[in-house]
């Protein structure tokens, strides 16, 4: 049985996003998705790749590491992005490599794939996608049944629609009883991360500020992290291989 991934990027950056905000981090960026909420901004990962051992990847890591391990030897974070991970089986083996290897390891998953057979030393990072993603439908409810203290649950909010929905699931399902929340605010994307692909936010939903997405969230006194793409706020928003 071949070892092999598709990868899209592998870089050194800070981790823009997560309890883990601002943090050293190596991305591993995998090729391919089967969702295309409307706010995607890595579109270019649906299809660019190159095929990569389980080994291969692994040296990648540990080489973009190696400055760090002289004195920080839990640093730097290394993280499976995407596209969407859990399409390649090999992505299992490869976490369990990296968190064999010593390293944080975060997976960054859109919550539309089974989570259980993740090895329990990564941290997940699980999307529930909201209505004006377009892929709510794809949600994998009985996900939140496989979630623990050390992962995460993020929201990411582009509508008063989306906040309304997200509040709504928290309170139902007790989310922030299980682990840490997130709320993400969609940034439009520019000209270059459109892609025609991508699903249309639904009719009938109004745009919701980040500035008000973060007063509805005090008002409410909804218990939910705020996130800014951090990335974002320091290069480009379409740079890559940051």
């Amino acid at each position: 049985m071949s070892d092999t991934l598709v990868i899209n990027e592998i870089y050194l950056s800070l981790q823009g996003e997560s309890t883990f905000a601002g943090l050293p981090c190596v991305f591993v960026r995998l090729t391919a998705c089967n969702l295309r909420c409307s706010y995607c901004d890595t579109a270019y990962a649906f299809k660019e790749g190159r095929k990569m051992t389980v080994a291969e990847v692994r040296a990648d890591v540990l080489r973009l590491a190696e400055p760090y391990q002289i004195r920080t030897p839990k640093l730097p974070l290394v993280e499976l992005t995407g596209g969407e991970p859990l399409l390649q089986p090999n992505a299992l083996p490869l976490m369990q490599a990296l968190c064999d290897d010593g390293f944080t390891v975060l997976l960054e998953t859109s919550g539309a794939h089974d989570i259980s057979k993740v090895d329990p030393r990564v941290r997940r990072i699980m999307d529930l996608k909201c209505p004006s993603s377009g892929e709510v439908a794809r949600n994998r409810w009985e996900n939140i049944g496989h979630l623990k203290a050390t992962d995460e649950i993020k929201f990411v909010m582009g509508t008063r629609e989306d906040y309304e929905w997200a509040r709504q699931q928290i309170a139902e399902y007790k989310l922030d009883s299980i682990c840490p929340l997130l709320g993400s605010w969609v940034q439009p994307l520019t000209a270059e991360q459109q892609d025609t692909s991508l699903k249309k936010v639904p009719a009938g939903q109004t745009p919701i500020s980040r500035r008000e997405l973060a007063e509805r969230i005090i008002a409410d006194a909804l218990p939910i992290r705020f996130q800014a793409q951090l990335h974002k706020l320091i290069w480009p928003p379409d740079q890559k291989g940051v």
